[in-house]
């Protein structure tokens, strides 16, 4: 798969890179220091804290509210799916 560094731009490919998606080991090392000092984040929350502190769990709990709202699919013959 070829592709280019996250960090330099250059041209990588998995095949021949054994720090793919990087370049080099020293591109590698810079992003985990980038991710280490914050400079990147996870800008939404997977789950939210306040089920966990519940001791739910967070997965089932959607899906069971999802299917509460749904209503089916109406059909042209007036049938609900």
């Amino acid at each position: 798969m070829k592709h280019r560094c996250p960090i330099c731009k250059t041209p990588t490919d998995s095949g021949t890179h054994g720090d793919f998606p990087f370049c080099s080991e020293r591109c590698r090392l810079h992003d985990l220091g980038n991710w280490a000092s914050e400079k990147y984040v996870v800008s939404e929350a997977v789950f939210d804290m306040s089920e966990l502190d519940a001791g739910e769990e967070p997965s089932e709990q959607k899906a069971v509210d999802e299917d509460e709202d749904f209503e089916g699919f109406r059909k042209p013959d007036g049938t609900i799916h």
